[in-house]
């Protein structure tokens, strides 16, 4: 509960995150030598189940819930990535966003990447083509998209 407690989590994380838990505490208290037992893949496959069906709960109850994640991590992220971006991220945690999540961030992107290069660059134009350059990278390594980004320099000037 305290994981949850911190923030939301998706499925596959917290996964993770238990089993690790989980397999620690075993071997603690097996072994306080800390040496490797006999029946280790027996343990882990036991381990499995009991993290599932601990997870099984979790959704059950409310306490896990994946659209809250998605939805968490879009708000979270939105202010300083692009729309790329915050797809990968949720594509490594296997999840992806709604059509209406979607086109909700794909509407105020523009915004977003403007007001990102003002407040990393101020207001001042580009002073030649290199510094444009330099714009148009940071802008695409946060997750826009290059014609979204030579937008967002020519609208900033």
């Amino acid at each position: 509960m305290a994981l949850l407690a911190q923030r939301e989590h998706s499925a596959m994380e917290l996964r993770r995150k238990l089993q690790r838990i989980a397999r620690d505490r075993r071997l603690a208290e097996a072994d306080p030598a800390n040496e490797p037992s006999i029946d280790e893949a027996a343990d882990a496959g036991g381990l499995e189940e009991e993290v599932d069906a601990v997870l099984v709960w979790l959704k059950a109850n409310g306490y896990l819930d994946e659209s809250r994640f998605v939805e968490s991590r879009i708000h979270v992220r939105s202010q300083r990535f692009g729309q790329r971006r915050i797809e990968q991220e949720l594509a490594q945690h296997g999840l992806s966003m709604d059509a209406e999540q979607r086109a909700t961030l794909a509407a105020g992107e523009l915004d977003r990447a403007c007001e990102l290069l003002r407040r990393k660059f101020g207001e001042e134009p580009p002073a030649d083509a290199a510094a444009e350059a330099k714009r148009l990278r940071f802008l695409m390594g946060r997750g826009f998209g290059s014609e979204l980004a030579r937008k967002a320099v020519r609208q900033v000037r």
